[in-house]
């Protein structure tokens, strides 16, 4: 069962494709990169531009990877915008109603908290057999609501954080931000277990063909759980983080992340119609994508159309996964046939 998916043809040629694909979602970044810093020097060679251009996409990264998983099993999951900012709001909560609770355990118990709000996710759309994303789109709206109905007008602010906590958000080492750190390790860790355990390979061969997998005898419903699981738990790492580096959270924290997790992944390559693309370029999606959104305003380009660059590349991303599957369909019925 294993040696199939790791030997199939379909797997290896994806693979290459999504290694191009990252390879030029990479270099348009560079392109942006070297672009803005043409216009102003200062948006990479000064103190504060390196160090914005690392940590502005962190939390969003973390948020793609879990986005990237769930896509590549061929769901989606709305709901982790709010779960990041429940786990936002919840995590000022800790520290104001526990006084003294140390920050390691603030850690865990927000991104248990988030897991358990990805496993409902993943329970409804495995059980309940609802499309992932009216599931996701119902609970975006509920775990919104919870946090609106407990924060009210209430918000919680820097000087209700404990210094050791804010400095996570603005501590460097060696240069690098201490989020960023983080997301890295985050990545590493996620993208060495998409490629080289079983539990990775048949989170593909699921998004590849769902009902295949079936036959094949793959465990589908334990793997859609820990996608969600996966997308929740680092959704509420991402929320711990939020309030780290902003120190101000409040009911609407995390509004619209949702969208721009989604967009990342797409853009880095993981097909939307799932079974294909890598953590790796879900995370250069998020950078690209965020990058982009500082860069465009130095280029003098209207607020409209730096909407509209990102819309058209996410609207790109899709077209060119739909035209390479096609493609990739003709090839093999080609090879089959001459095979005969």
């Amino acid at each position: 069962m294993t040696a199939t998916i790791e030997t199939s043809a379909v797997t290896k040629r994806l693979r290459a494709v999504g290694a191009a694909r990252e390879f030029g979602i990479l270099v348009a970044l560079l392109l942006v990169i070297v672009a803005a810093t043409v216009a102003n020097p200062n948006f990479l060679f000064s103190a504060d531009g390196w160090r914005d251009l690392l940590l502005t996409p962190s939390i969003l990264v973390l948020l793609a990877v879990g986005q990237a998983v769930v896509i590549i099993t061929r769901n989606v999951d709305l709901s982790v915008g709010s779960v990041l900012g429940l786990s936002a709001y919840l995590t000022g909560r800790l520290f104001i109603d526990l006084q003294g609770i140390p920050v390691l355990a603030v850690f865990l118990i927000v991104i248990a908290f988030g897991a358990v709000l990805g496993l409902v996710n993943g329970a409804l759309v495995a059980f309940a057999k609802v499309p992932s994303l009216v599931i996701t789109l119902g609970t975006l709206y509920a775990y919104r609501g919870i946090n609106v109905m407990w924060a009210g007008s209430d918000r919680v602010n820097a000087s209700d954080l404990p210094r050791e906590f804010l400095g996570l958000g603005t501590g460097q080492i060696l240069f690098i931000p201490i989020l960023t750190i983080i997301a890295l390790v985050v990545l590493v860790v996620a993208g060495w277990v998409m490629k080289n355990t079983r539990a990775g390979r048949e989170f593909y061969a699921i998004g590849s063909d769902p009902a295949a997998a079936e036959l094949y005898g793959l465990k589908v419903t334990r793997r859609l759980l820990t996608a969600f699981v996966l997308s929740g738990a680092l959704a509420g790492l991402a929320g711990v983080l939020y309030a780290a580096r902003y120190g101000t959270v409040s009911s609407q924290a995390g509004s619209g992340w949702e969208l721009d997790a989604v967009g990342a992944a797409v853009i880095g390559g993981v097909a939307i119609f799932g079974g294909s693309g890598t953590v790796w370029g879900a995370a250069i999606g998020a950078v690209l994508l965020l990058t982009i959104n500082r860069a465009l305003p130095i280029l003098g380009i209207p607020d409209f159309w730096q909407r509209a660059v990102v819309g058209a590349l996410i609207i790109g991303a899709i077209v060119l996964d739909r035209v390479l599957a096609i493609r990739q369909k003709r090839k093999l019925l080609e090879a089959r046939e001459s095979g005969e």
